[in-house]
């Protein structure tokens, strides 16, 4: 990783599009700071694309995605999108679109929640994420949110969700599983062909991602404008792929660092 102070002009200026993870990158505390939000909205009314991505449920973000200046908030990592009305005042109305049919939907939420309750049963301690009533395609155990597991714990549940033939990753906060190939980066070209009629890839130079924990580390790999806020040092020893750039400061603090590298 290198300061974000290092990242070429050229390559900054290029930028026309950002996909950002939400918490510990936009929020801290769990809350979106003013500094943050004002970065957001300055980001906007300078042109960019701005799709927030994450692990959090569809339900958890719907207000953020009526009220935040974001062309979409894709949750559940990669699995469901929110669509603000762009030609309304916020709360704007919202459009929700899926990546897995109504029927596939229906058996993967039944066969996730019997995993659920396994986990929740077998493994003293371990309890599903306050956010989970919200949760459509995915299920999540929270590690760090208002419960605290041990490193053992998480991967004690992992290996449960992987034996169970899940996806699972580990967010700042949550352990998320799944069944079905979506995953972040499978979210973030979905919504850039949704929305824009565009093949992501054919067009890597123009966008930017900002993260900062393990289930950000595909979209470092794969993006090569990749940047983690500086709280990302927490999970560095985890991660085998690392962000290109780093932001001096935490969080919030480092998302709004990182606006005023691409409007300066």
């Amino acid at each position: 990783m290198q300061e974000l102070s290092r990242w070429p002009a050229p390559q900054r200026k290029a930028i026309t599009g950002l996909f950002t993870d939400i918490d510990d990158t936009l929020t801290t505390e769990g809350e979106i700071t003013p500094d943050a939000l004002q970065a957001l909205g300055e980001l906007k009314a300078a042109g960019f694309k701005i799709v927030a991505i994450t692990g959090r449920p569809v339900g958890w973000s719907e207000p953020f995605a009526a009220r935040w200046p974001v062309d979409a908030i894709v949750a559940e990592n990669g699995a469901v999108a929110l669509l603000p009305d762009g030609k309304s005042p916020p709360p704007r109305p919202l459009t929700k679109i899926y990546q897995q049919d109504a029927a596939t939907r229906s058996a993967n939420f039944s066969r996730m929640q019997a995993v659920l309750a396994r986990i929740e049963r077998e493994l003293p301690g371990v309890h599903r994420a306050t956010d989970s009533p919200g949760r459509e395609t995915d299920i999540a155990i929270d590690h760090s949110e208002f419960t605290h597991l041990s490193d053992a714990q998480i991967a004690a549940v992992v290996a449960l969700m992987k034996n169970e033939g899940m996806h699972a990753t580990v967010s700042s906060i949550h352990i998320n599983g799944w069944y079905g190939s979506h995953n972040k980066l499978e979210g973030a070209r979905w919504i850039v062909r949704q929305l824009w009629q565009r093949d992501l890839d054919a067009g890597m130079d123009q966008w930017v991602y900002v993260g900062d924990s393990t289930n950000d580390q595909l979209m470092f790999k794969t993006f090569a404008n990749s940047v983690g806020v500086a709280n990302i040092a927490r999970f560095v020893p985890q991660l085998a792929h690392l962000p290109r750039y780093v932001t001096r400061g935490e969080r919030g603090a480092g998302f709004t660092e990182l606006t005023r590298a691409l409007l300066d």
